[in-house]
């Protein structure tokens, strides 16, 4: 992505110069997610790495924290008609639609490659109807190779006229609960932050089982072409990600931290090392990369080493004593 308008990537805003460099294998990156242990913190974020197997050519997968793959619905979907993604001032909108080969053809086709590395995969998954999510995540806890489930509940519950899951905390409750009654690996939710008060749904979904919070998902918007006085995006409204969504993920990561004890993953702009360390500090104890995917494929692995850095430059060998080390 190009132009002054758009998202001007920088590899790193933190210059970090180290006068007396650590030793990199005595340092502890690894994080505990529950039950769930990464190597590092460093994750991608669903619908932005595909499976995992489009990137393997650019970026070493057994480097990675975690691969969260595309999100993974009961039967295949096509998604929304084009045009479905377009740039904006810091950032991009998308209405892909969720587009994916369905649950079966993930396991069969995609897992195996999967299985080749050293790094944990968690598959996004989500429905339309309670009943959907819950088969999803029973085939996918009946598969090995799978190390965690994230619910998307920023979808539209049919049951209930196609209000999101997330923008509930009843209904949002009662999906965390049918996906914990179905399966015994981790359980992520990924919160939309289309909400109120977003502290609401975190809190809920911790008291139906939830293992752990990631946040934030796309925020709403959309863009008018003034030429044609018609929307840019044919579903006229999409999510909006990237840098321009950060404060915002920042400032709703920060009230969730205040309200729930278990683990919470950040999301939201992270287009280097620095971003990435704004969240751990508050006290997200993983992070994931997504816009920043498509404009330069060694993001995520370009991060980690930034990460690496600054502990090196903190004299601080286990990165779990700079989380949750703000000072507010």
């Amino acid at each position: 992505m190009r132009g002054r308008a758009g998202i001007q990537y920088q590899r790193n805003r933190l210059e970090i110069n180290v006068v007396k460099m650590k030793d990199k294998s005595s340092m502890n990156m690894s994080v505990k997610i529950g039950k769930l242990k990464l190597k590092n913190p460093v994750m991608t974020a669903s619908g932005t790495f595909g499976y995992g197997e489009e990137y393997a050519d650019y970026v070493d997968l057994n480097k990675l924290g975690a691969v969260v793959v595309k999100g993974l619905s009961l039967k295949p979907r096509l998604g929304n008609p084009p045009p479905r993604i377009m740039e904006t001032t810091g950032g991009m909108l998308n209405a892909v639609g969720l587009q994916n080969i369905g649950v079966d053809a993930f396991i069969e086709e995609k897992l195996p490659f999967l299985r080749k590395y050293d790094t944990k995969v968690i598959a996004n998954i989500y429905g339309e109807s309670y009943d959907e999510y819950k088969k999803v995540a029973q085939k996918l806890s009946s598969v090995k190779g799978v190390h965690a489930l994230e619910i998307n509940i920023s979808c539209p519950n049919v049951q209930k006229g196609g209000l999101s899951f997330g923008a509930d905390p009843k209904t949002a409750a009662a999906v965390t609960r049918k996906v914990k009654d179905a399966t015994d690996l981790p359980v992520i939710v990924k919160l939309t932050p289309n909400v109120t008060d977003i502290t609401v749904i975190a809190v809920a979904v911790e008291k139906a089982g939830a293992d752990a919070i990631s946040l934030i998902n796309t925020i709403t918007g959309m863009s008018v072409n003034v030429l044609t006085k018609k929307p840019r995006l044919k579903n006229i409204t999409g999510g909006l990600s990237g840098p321009a969504i950060k404060p915002v993920a920042l400032r709703m990561v920060w009230q969730v931290l205040q309200k729930v004890s278990i683990p919470v993953i950040g999301i939201g702009g992270i287009m280097c090392a620095e971003d990435a360390l704004e969240f751990l500090i508050l006290g997200a104890k993983a992070v994931q990369i997504g816009t920043a995917n498509f404009i330069n494929p060694q993001a995520t692995i370009e991060v980690i080493t930034g990460i690496e850095r600054y502990l090196q430059m903190s004299n601080v060998a286990n990165i779990n004593k700079i989380i949750g080390t703000f000072k507010p």
